[in-house]
């Protein structure tokens, strides 16, 4: 059961009126991004339902990095935030990032200290000298919206065969997020009823400044503009990539 915000058990949530619900993540989701900013790593929370294609997304980010398209590359690392299984960590590694699982057993999303925690694990060295690590959140549209995870920015991965409603349907998560991503965009013609007009849309009732890209994991369309994008980002909150990182303090 999610001890925060009871998405386990709706009958009954104890809560400790003189404090807020999220101080003690916050705290640590603090101490995360300054360890992320000394580093220079630009962290992102890779949010989105299950199976809208989030593994599928860094794959294909890895695979292009690795063509003479990029150079130089930019280095990546993450973890897997799953209930059960490190099958996505594995595809990851595979695919040449180097990965860790968070297996979180009932909880419906990660938080700042379960991410901290796999910081003190074997990928600890890869973080620290990768320039983008994503956190891949628990495949759920709504509890990880409300954790912040100590990330530079959040990413939402919504797959076109998911419907043109879901941002109207969780708002609370697409208008938190800096980036969306609409996945799956080869399967277009086979999805009559759906429009990428309409879901854009939809996106700019809920989102404040809407932000989107296509992107297609399987042919490699748009996967480019994603790289640059995560290249610009990078290059604005982060500093350009430097041979060597700045010393700066490890999470305690």
């Amino acid at each position: 059961m999610c001890d925060v915000c009871g998405c386990g058990d709706p009958r009954k949530i104890t809560i400790d009126v003189h404090a807020s619900l999220l101080s003690e993540n916050d705290h640590e989701a603090a101490h995360l991004r300054e360890h992320f900013a000394s580093k220079r790593v630009l962290a992102l929370n890779l949010m989105g339902s299950p199976g809208s294609g989030k593994t599928a997304l860094v794959e294909a980010i890895a695979g292009w990095l690795s063509t003479p398209r990029a150079r130089p590359p930019l280095r990546l690392a993450a973890v897997s935030g799953d209930l059960a299984t490190s099958l996505d960590a594995e595809r990851l590694a595979r695919a040449g990032v180097p990965s860790a699982a968070i297996t979180t057993g009932s909880a419906c999303h990660l938080d700042a200290s379960m991410v901290h925690h796999a910081l003190h694990g074997p990928l600890a060295a890869a973080v620290n000298d990768c320039d983008v690590f994503f956190i891949e959140n628990v495949g759920n549209l709504v509890c990880p919206a409300i954790y912040d995870l100590g990330e530079a920015a959040r990413v939402v991965v919504l797959s076109v065969t998911e419907g043109v409603d879901k941002p109207l349907k969780y708002p609370v998560m697409f208008r938190r997020a800096d980036l969306v991503v609409f996945t799956k965009t080869d399967l277009l013609p086979h999805l009559p009823g759906v429009s990428l007009g309409e879901l854009h849309a939809n996106l700019a009732r809920v989102m404040p400044a809407p932000r989107a890209l296509e992107v297609s994991a399987t042919s490699g369309a748009g996967v480019g503009e994603l790289v640059a994008w995560l290249e610009a980002l990078r290059d604005a909150r982060c500093g350009r990539a430097a041979e060597v990182h700045p010393p700066g303090p490890e999470p305690g």
